[in-house]
């Protein structure tokens, strides 16, 4: 699974895992990426997406149609 939210597209950063003896090795910092589904009442049907746990709160708040709004002004598909 990519690790990138649709919602919020939040994405691995990347830096380096420092040793006790401060020897520098690469590493990824991953979001907390979930699949989740919604009822989407306005089409009818299911969306299964792929969302940060921020994401998901903000879903909470906001709502699935307006959120699904936001994705797709950024030009994902739903």
């Amino acid at each position: 699974m990519s690790a990138h939210c649709r919602l919020t597209g939040a994405k691995p950063g990347f830096g380096h895992q420092i040793s006790h003896s401060h020897r520098r090795t690469a590493r990824r910092f991953d979001p907390n990426i979930q699949r989740k589904r919604y009822w989407l009442p306005s089409e009818g049907r299911h969306v299964r997406l792929t969302l940060s746990a921020k994401a998901i709160k903000t879903i909470d708040s906001i709502g699935i149609e307006a959120a699904v709004a936001r994705i797709r002004a950024r030009g994902v598909n739903v």
